[in-house]
């Protein structure tokens, strides 16, 4: 059963290699083999592993003679990312509601403190 293109992306995103690859593409288009230099992998390896890139949307492969450069395609990124900023908003609405009523506890606390070190104002009676 095909996956939807969402999760075929975070799917091909899922491994560390390939984000890799993705952070060393979004530099620039390079070949297979200038992306392999710092992996200890074989070049049919790496081109697996672009293969799968490919098929998620997130790279395009050209072809100019003999070498086959790879390029990031930032709109397949961006989708990703319109999906996760929903999540973004929740987390940042949380954090906001969270950050509002520790403030109210430290003020609290202050008070409380400020009314301990208060000095009483009982007077006391000479015996």
């Amino acid at each position: 059963m095909p996956l939807d293109p969402l999760s075929t992306k975070f799917s091909a995103l899922a491994d560390p290699t390939r984000r890799a690859i993705l952070a060393r593409l979004a530099l620039g288009e390079t070949s297979v083999s200038e992306l392999a230099e710092p992996f200890t992998m074989s070049l049919p390896a790496v081109s697996k592993h672009l293969k799968v890139l490919e098929n998620a949307g997130l790279i395009t492969r050209g072809r100019e003679a003999q070498w086959r450069p790879a390029r990031i395609e930032p709109q397949a990124l961006k989708e990703v990312d319109g999906w996760l900023e929903q999540y973004r908003r929740l987390w940042e609405e949380r954090f906001d509601r969270l950050d509002a009523y520790l403030k109210t506890l430290q003020a609290k606390e202050k008070v409380k403190a400020k009314k301990k070190n208060a000095p009483s104002k009982r007077r006391r009676t000479p015996r």
